[in-house]
């Protein structure tokens, strides 16, 4: 029998009905790898571990953690120094899913579904920060060494100031991975260009989720 037909057998007749073939082909990167070089200063604020251990004991001490306690005198120093992602090796780095997700929201600007760009570009890691494991692309470059307080805002309506690592001169170098099915390689360069006038990665960046930015951590594609 024909691979395009099936007989279905019922009183007495036979009828022949067409097969509707669904063919779903493997799937097929491709990888290149990118540099990219700093256009503006770059800011970086890890959630530090320090931070993380003080929720920690707040919520295990529960209604008691307010009782006698005192507050710490803050070593903005320590800020700075915790705000940084630093690799296995003692690297500086920024999370691979930075450049990703910068690369997601510029596909506002050229039409693209963003969903289906979220299953076809990757940035593959580097490394893994030290303390959190993140992913990380490593970070060229050295940041400025006299750490600056800046003053903001926070939620509840009060000035806090803030003390964060500021790379003045940086670059990385970006493993891509696409699908080939959705993009080509030019696609995803200008992709990326697009990202690093529009979108931006770390504190400041154009397209920050809660203000307009300060106009940091822009780039263009160098080779």
């Amino acid at each position: 029998m024909p691979l395009d037909e099936v007989e279905t057998i019922g009183a007495g007749t036979v009828e022949k009905l067409p097969v509707t073939k669904l063919t779903i082909t493997p799937p097929r990167f491709e990888r290149a790898a990118v540099l990219i070089r700093g256009t503006a200063p770059f800011m970086q604020h890890k959630f530090s571990q320090k931070a993380i251990d003080k929720i920690e004991e707040t919520q295990r001490k529960g209604s008691t953690a307010k009782k006698g306690t005192k507050k710490e005198a803050r070593v903005f120093e320590d800020d700075w120094k915790a705000a940084m992602h630093l690799s296995l090796d003692g690297r500086y780095g920024i999370p691979a899913a930075a450049f990703r997700s910068a690369m997601i929201d510029a596909c506002r600007m050229a039409g693209f579904q963003m969903t289906r760009a979220k299953m076809s570009i990757f940035v593959e890691a580097d490394t893994f920060d030290a303390t959190d494991n993140c992913p990380l692309v490593y970070l060229s470059g050295e940041p400025d060494k006299d750490p600056k307080l800046m003053p903001v805002r926070n939620d509840s309506g009060v000035v806090d100031l803030r003390c964060r690592p500021i790379w003045s001169q940086w670059e990385c170098v970006l493993r891509m991975r696409w699908d080939a099915d959705q993009f080509s390689a030019v696609d995803v360069v200008n992709l990326l260009a697009r990202a690093g006038v529009q979108v931006g990665v770390g504190e400041g960046r154009p397209f920050s989720k809660n203000s307009n930015g300060m106009g940091f951590g822009t780039w263009e594609v160098a080779e």
